[in-house]
C-alpha cells in the first residue's frame, strides 16, 4: 500500500536539493575558527553566526508548522506578542539569541533542525496550506522558500569569506518563487497586484535558457538565472546585474521585487557588490 503521506516526486526532489544547498553553506562554515564566526556580513548588524542562527530560527518554526498547526499558531501569538510589546523585532532577536551561543552549539542546532525540516515536510500531506508568518503554504512551496533563503543567506556568508559559489541549476527554484511572489511585492509597498503578466526568459548555468510565464507576454525580464535570483532575494542592487525588463510592468517590478514574506528589505547599496 502507497504511504498517502510520502513525498511526492516534487516535493522529493525539493526537499533533496534543499539537503544540497544546506551542504554548500555547511562546507563554508565547518572549521571556521571562533573568530570567523563573528565577521560581519552584507546585512547591516549580522555576523556569519546571525545568518546561521536567523536558519537555525526559521528551520524551528517550519519544523512546528508542518507538525502542529495549531501549535504554530499559539506560540506565534505568545512569543511574537511578547516581543513586539516590548518593541523588539522577532526575527532580529532570533538571530541575535542564537549568534550569542557558541559556534559549535549553533552548527549543531542548525544541522539537527535542517533535518528536522526535511523530515517534517516529506510527512506532511501535500496538499494542506502550512500556517506560516506570510500567506499559508503547501509542503512544496514551504521546501521552496527554505531553499531560497539557505540560498540567500549563503550568499551573505559567501561575501563574508571572500568565497564565490558555483551556481546551480536548483536556482530554478528560486527564479520560479521570484515570479510567483510578483503581485505580493507590489503589495509590500502598497501597490496594486499588476493585471498584466510578466514572463522570465532566463540563462541557466549551463548556457540553456529557463522560460517561466506566459509566452507571448509583453512584459518580460531576460538575463542570466543567478542574476534575478540575487535580485528577488535582494543580495544585489538592480543597478549591478545585467537584466533586462521590457514593459512597464517588468520595469516597475524589479527595483522593488522580492521573494520573502515580510516587510520590504533595505536592499543593497549600489556598486557594494555585496
Amino acid at each position: 500500500m502507497t504511504d498517502p503521506n510520502a513525498p511526492t516526486d516534487v516535493l522529493g526532489g525539493l526537499l533533496a536539493d534543499l539537503r544540497a544547498e544546506s551542504a554548500v553553506l555547511d562546507g563554508l562554515v565547518t572549521g571556521l575558527p571562533a573568530e570567523g564566526w563573528t565577521r560581519s556580513t552584507p546585512a547591516e548588524g549580522w555576523t556569519i553566526a546571525h545568518q546561521i542562527a536567523h536558519l537555525s530560527w526559521t528551520d524551528h518554526w517550519t519544523a512546528l508548522a508542518a507538525r502542529d498547526a495549531e501549535g504554530f499558531g499559539a506560540a506565534l501569538g505568545d512569543r511574537f506578542g511578547e516581543l513586539l510589546k516590548a518593541g523588539a523585532d522577532p526575527v532580529e532577536e532570533g538571530a541575535r539569541e542564537g549568534a550569542a551561543a557558541d559556534p559549535v552549539s549553533l552548527l549543531a542546532r542548525w544541522r539537527a533542525g535542517r533535518e528536522d525540516v526535511l523530515t517534517a515536510l516529506a510527512a506532511a500531506p501535500a496538499d494542506v496550506r502550512l500556517p506560516w508568518f506570510g500567506p499559508p503554504m503547501k509542503p512544496a512551496s514551504m521546501a521552496t522558500a527554505r531553499l531560497m533563503e539557505t540560498w540567500a543567506h549563503g550568499q551573505d556568508v559567501a561575501d563574508a569569506l571572500g568565497v564565490t559559489r558555483e551556481p546551480t541549476d536548483r536556482l530554478r527554484h528560486i527564479a520560479h518563487l521570484g515570479l510567483r511572489t510578483l503581485g505580493f511585492a507590489f503589495g509590500a509597498h502598497g501597490l496594486p497586484a499588476p493585471e498584466r503578466p510578466v514572463r522570465l526568459e532566463l540563462t541557466a548555468p549551463d548556457g540553456g535558457t529557463w522560460a517561466l510565464g506566459p509566452a507571448g507576454a509583453e512584459d518580460v525580464v531576460t538575463g542570466p538565472a543567478l542574476d534575478f535570483c540575487l535580485l528577488v532575494t535582494q543580495r544585489r542592487h538592480r543597478d549591478d546585474l545585467a537584466l533586462t525588463a521590457t514593459g512597464p510592468v517588468a520595469t516597475a517590478w524589479l527595483p522593488i521585487a522580492q521573494a520573502f514574506a515580510g516587510a520590504p528589505g533595505k536592499g543593497r547599496q549600489p556598486g557594494s557588490g555585496a
